[in-house]
């Protein structure tokens, strides 16, 4: 049975914010601007609306969603990829901002349970520092390659110079995030109990505190998939099918793989079961991604019942 609770759309650009309801209203279009957004939240208020929601994209978002919430309204955010297959599933083919932002508002009012809570402002900011980390990482990495590549002497300097600056940007975004995280005590104990899994250290705790609030709050197939790190399922006909990870936070996926290369060596609760893939054929990469899913839901558990990896049985 479909829910009957009004429910409001928007679509996010760098200039305009674009709202669409459900059951239909006319449409409107604000500046995203703290003006806009004022005019926006009195639209949303003077017509009922008791859940809005919004595609989860991009720093343009955080402004309007953060004012939602302190209005007290219910802000949902929505995968982008299931906000294209819904409009592939009623057959729209027309695309402008005031159509997205009305389809956005359908979905969420037969679907709400694919809406997923606003983050906290103090989660966004964790998060932006957090991706500015593995920005500044990737520029390192690409300033370090060009080196090796430089011949003539100054330009040598020249990589040298930009590295030593990069990687000066980088400790102090890392020492800004350390701080926050010890200044909370519930993301402190979190960080405690994701060191304390072998192959997880301080960097990798800190992707995963960032950019994985969920942790601890959900079942241990939505982790896995949440992690890009659960296996889905291809098959039709007689063909066999085969199992491939896919979806997920890209960034989440990286931090569990490295993690599983590392607790498959280091640690003998994972190195027995990644020899065992091993010697019944299954290829190296197989066997990591196996590891780093059974970090996920070990990660999942422990959180959720707030205890470190020795006092699990896995380690015991």
């Amino acid at each position: 049975m479909l829910s009957s609770v009004p429910t409001a759309g928007i679509d996010v650009g760098k200039d305009f914010l674009d709202l669409g309801f459900h059951p239909a209203a006319k449409p409107l279009r604000c500046d995203n601007t703290p003006a806009g957004i004022r005019d926006l939240i009195a639209a949303v208020t003077s017509r009922g609306v008791q859940r809005v929601a919004l595609e989860a994209i991009g720093p343009y978002a955080y402004p309007v969603t953060a004012a939602l919430s302190a209005a007290g309204l219910p802000v949902g955010l929505v995968d982008p990829r299931r906000i294209r297959a819904f409009r592939t599933a009623e057959g729209v083919i027309a695309k402008t901002d005031r159509l997205d932002a009305a389809l956005i508002a359908r979905f969420a009012q037969r679907m709400p349970e694919h809406l997923r809570p606003a983050p906290e402002p103090d989660q966004i900011a964790l998060k932006a520092l957090s991706t500015r980390r593995r920005q500044l990482t990737e520029l390192i990495a690409l300033e370090k390659t060009r080196l090796k590549q430089a011949l003539d002497p100054l330009v040598a300097d020249s990589h040298r110079a930009v590295i030593d600056s990069l990687e000066a940007a980088c400790a102090e975004v890392e020492t800004a995030l350390d701080r926050r995280i010890a200044a909370a005590p519930d993301l402190a104990r979190k960080r405690t109990i994701l060191t304390s899994i072998p192959g997880i250290g301080r960097r990798i705790a800190t992707v995963l505190i960032t950019d994985m609030p969920e942790l601890g709050a959900i079942d241990r197939k939505a982790a896995a998939s949440l992690a890009g790190m659960a296996p889905h399922p291809t098959q039709s006909g007689r063909h066999p099918g085969r199992h491939a990870i896919a979806g997920g936070r890209p960034c989440l996926r990286t931090a569990f793989y490295m993690a599983g290369m590392v607790a498959a060596r280091a640690c003998p609760a994972f190195t027995a079961p990644y020899k065992a893939m091993r010697e019944a054929g299954k290829p190296a990469k197989v066997a990591i991604v196996a590891t780093g899913r059974r970090l996920v839901v070990l990660a999942n558990a422990l959180v959720r019942d707030d205890k470190t990896f020795a006092e699990s049985d896995v380690a015991n």
